[in-house]
């Protein structure tokens, strides 16, 4: 079978090491350079290895606590049960997890997670030795590499996926395949503050949406806590720091994450963003991170690569408290898959953080996403083999008692105005045109942050829905790469800003402020 997988991140070149090794012909088509993505810059690790007093059971269990009870049980199980053989099966690809004296692999404990059972590489720099491991063995295996490769839409005969269409040096050329595997990745860039790269805009889950295939959750996008604020390029901080003690400090010293929630510093990521986006508002400067109790030779052995950037940026962390504020980190929504990464179109299977496989619900716990890249990753890859269900490929229903019947964008009733890329002429109103300001992508971004970012209005998500209508219906004909970026992140803008608003309660990442009260009258 000719397969194509688009993405070069853990998710994408598990599935093509593994339909190579099956005996499919694999071309990996990727945006940038192999390994460019999310997955060389994450710093936490992959969750799984469970030592005395822990459990597959008990990982599962911290995972649907974390998704605010929405994660699919049954994706959920496949994840925690196949973990042991993926961190096997990347420590065989040359990945060289932290190992004690003895040799045995060390274990982590992250935020929201009952037990030490994440594995890293290099302290802090799990993604770069998974991504180096992974590119080695895809090169190794002969496997065809199309780099610099925009990915602009997929090719549909006959209502089966057929290829994709790229756009390589300005000429758009058709890759046609029995298969294709889509993992691009989320869409960070929707965001005035990401920690993503800066390719990621959505490409995959935006020509998913033009393809009518069916899209859900979106209205869930995880903000990473700590983010370091400073001129530079944005650098994350991770979360295993938390884990190792660290604290979250308002200006009079306080510890205030507690008057949030009784974990404090290691409650879910969505409680944590929230209350640091709250204390920095209230006291006009931002919040800061101690880690000066753990020491400058503790901070520099465990973590290397943030201990070595903060200092190029001119903080000693080590001595004192370093300024940090939440950014957009992870998109828990994508498109639809079932347990093996097929979607609701037939012959494409989409993997990695593109995906909606139902593990992480309303909010991702720490250091499962690359364990879901690895583990759907194979297991789509197997897929390939299998008879395409006519029954049980997704259709946008939410699994048994998963509790999101009825949300996100599948049902909202603007899929098919999506795909064809018509401006929102559904809602009632919508303001003049002459109120909203010129596009532009940093534009664009501060919108999403404004009004569709931590905390959210119904008022809010209108006006972003009415703005980006008018900047969608002046900017119709891409042609260049960054027009196509642009093209799909004002797509994925009104998918967001319309699951958001769609989805009228507030759980996990999604948080919608509470309507005013209306006002009594007395004559």
């Amino acid at each position: 079978m000719e397969v194509i997988v688009a993405g070069s991140g853990i998710a994408g070149l598990t599935a093509a090491l593994h339909a190579h090794e099956a005996g499919h012909t694999v071309t990996v088509v990727t945006k940038g350079a192999l390994g460019d993505g999310c997955t060389g810059y994450a710093q936490g690790g992959v969750a799984g290895s469970y030592g005395a007093g822990d459990s597959a059971a008990e990982h599962a269990a911290d995972t649907m606590t974390a998704g605010g009870g929405l994660s699919d049980p049954a994706a959920v199980d496949v994840l925690v049960h196949d973990a042991t053989a993926r961190i096997a099966e990347l420590i065989a690809r040359g990945v060289a997890f932290d190992r004690s004296a003895a040799g045995a692999l060390l274990r982590g404990r992250e935020a929201a997670h009952g037990h030490a059972r994440i594995v890293h590489a290099g302290g802090d720099a799990t993604g770069a030795a998974i991504t180096r491991a992974l590119v080695h063995a895809t090169r190794a295996a002969g496997v065809a590499v199309i780099e610099h490769a925009f990915l602009v839409d997929l090719l549909v005969e006959g209502g089966v996926a057929r290829g994709i269409r790229v756009l390589i040096d300005g000429t758009m050329r058709d890759l046609r395949a029995d298969a294709v595997i889509v993992a691009t990745g989320g869409a960070g860039q929707l965001y005035a503050h990401t920690t993503n790269p800066a390719g990621i805009t959505g490409d995959g889950i935006a020509a998913a949406l033009r393809a009518g295939v069916v899209v859900r959750d979106l209205e869930f996008v995880q903000f990473h806590p700590t983010v370091l604020l400073d001129a530079d390029t944005p650098f994350l901080v991770s979360e295993a720091v938390r884990g190792e003690g660290a604290t979250l400090l308002a200006a009079d010293g306080r510890r205030f994450v507690f008057d949030s929630h009784p974990d404090g510093e290691l409650a879910p990521r969505d409680v944590v963003s929230r209350a640091i986006a709250r204390q920095a508002a209230a006291q006009g400067s931002p919040v800061r991170l101690d880690a000066t109790m753990l020491g400058a030779q503790v901070l520099a052995r465990r973590f290397p690569t943030i201990d070595r950037v903060t200092r190029e940026r001119g903080f000693d962390w080590a001595a004192e408290p370093i300024p940090v504020t939440p950014a957009a980190h992870y998109l828990m929504g994508g498109i639809v898959t079932d347990l093996d990464g097929r979607t609701s179109l037939p012959q494409l299977l989409a993997v990695g953080e593109v995906a909606r496989t139902g593990v992480h619900g309303a909010n991702r716990l720490a250091s499962n996403s690359l364990l879901e890249g690895a583990v759907f990753g194979a297991r789509a890859a197997a897929a390939l083999d299998a008879h395409w269900p006519t029954e049980s490929a997704p259709t946008g229903s939410a699994p048994a008692g998963s509790g999101l019947a009825g949300s996100g964008l599948a049902g909202s009733g603007l899929t098919a105005e999506l795909a064809s890329g018509a401006p929102g002429e559904v809602r009632a109103t919508m303001r003049d045109a002459t109120d909203v300001p010129a596009f532009s992508r940093a534009a664009l971004q501060q919108l999403m942050w404004d009004r569709v970012g931590l905390l959210r209005s119904a008022e809010g998500l209108e006006q972003a829905l009415d703005t980006l209508d008018v900047w969608r219906a002046e900017r119709r004909h891409p042609a260049t790469v960054a027009e196509h970026e642009e093209h799909n992140l004002l797509l994925l803008g009104v998918a967001t800003a319309t699951a958001a608003l769609t989805r009228t309660d507030s759980v996990g990442a999604h948080f919608r402020e509470p309507a005013p009260s209306p006002v009594l009258e007395t004559v």
